[in-house]
């Protein structure tokens, strides 16, 4: 029987999402295989988490690519990006909050490359003058990851509605960054 890897990577992104301390035991048990075959494939939890990061960073740029960030006004464009993100945002909030990823000099370069398109399109988004020029780029786009992750977070506990996860983040989000208009 062969082993179909992605979906063990998305029965151990399940898992880790919502227990990040989840032994190797544990992910294999989710996966439907034994520790063995788990091990095969990855030989410990570094290279289990570095493969994750590696499907995190391709699926969040696949969403960057739906999102088209360059079409239309760039608060509609953050819209359709939390939209885009929505299916992956469990991924997306475990990896953020693994320090290993971001320690060190094996930092992914894909962190680099996501985080310069999203923070494109504040820039894009203050030049157009939609967004406030106090807050910058970049940690517009750091409190993004943060409200997918904590919106993720509070859909899989059952605090919020799955149906209302565009909409809380977006709201909370785009009501903060925006300029407001001078009376």
């Amino acid at each position: 029987m062969s082993v179909d890897r992605t979906q063990v990577l998305r029965a151990a992104a399940a898992l880790l999402s919502r227990k990040s301390t989840a032994t190797m035991d544990e992910v294999a048990r989710a996966a439907g295989i034994g520790r063995a075959t788990l091990h095969r494939h990855f030989a410990g939890r570094d290279a289990l988490v570095r493969a994750l990061e590696a499907m995190g960073i391709q699926e969040f740029e696949a969403a960057l690519d739906a999102a088209n960030l360059d079409e239309g006004p760039a608060d509609e464009a953050v819209r359709r990006l939390v939209v885009q993100s929505e299916p992956n945002a469990q991924l997306l909030a475990f990896l953020v909050t693994e320090n290993q990823l971001f320690e060190g000099d094996q930092v992914n370069e894909g962190w680099a490359r996501l985080d310069a398109r999203v923070s494109d399109l504040f820039r894009r988004g203050q030049e157009e003058g939609a967004f406030r020029i106090d807050l910058s780029p970049a940690w517009l786009t750091e409190a993004l990851y943060g409200l997918i992750s904590s919106c993720a977070w509070s859909v899989m506990d059952g605090r919020v509605a799955a149906k209302d996860f565009s909409f809380m983040i977006t709201e909370l989000l785009l009501g903060g960054a925006r300029r407001s208009v001078e009376k």
